[in-house]
């Protein structure tokens, strides 16, 4: 456990932001799963609507670093060309 007042800050925050780190990766690949299961199955419209929104979650969790840029660019790549395979005006 942290001796110092500093330390003990310093601990209390690495975990909010731990918290929050975790919250965006699950919103990020929780959007992601969506998309994937939406293109797997075929349903064009849907992976449409998705598509816009997912792209912003990935950007904004590289954005915060939670996930590395080209992790995230690789990511929002995929699942573009998923989407066209499945008949989506991507």
């Amino acid at each position: 456990m942290a001796n110092t007042k500093s330390a003990k800050k310093r601990a209390e925050k690495s975990i909010l932001q731990r918290d929050r780190n975790r919250a965006l990766r699950s919103r990020m690949r929780t959007a992601v799963k969506r998309l994937r299961n939406a293109a797997a199955a075929g349903d064009a419209p849907l992976v449409e609507t998705l598509l816009p929104g997912t792209i912003s979650a990935v950007d904004a969790t590289a954005q915060k670093g939670v996930v590395h840029k080209n992790a995230a660019a690789r990511t929002k790549s995929r699942l573009v060309a998923a989407a066209r395979k499945a008949g989506a005006n991507a």
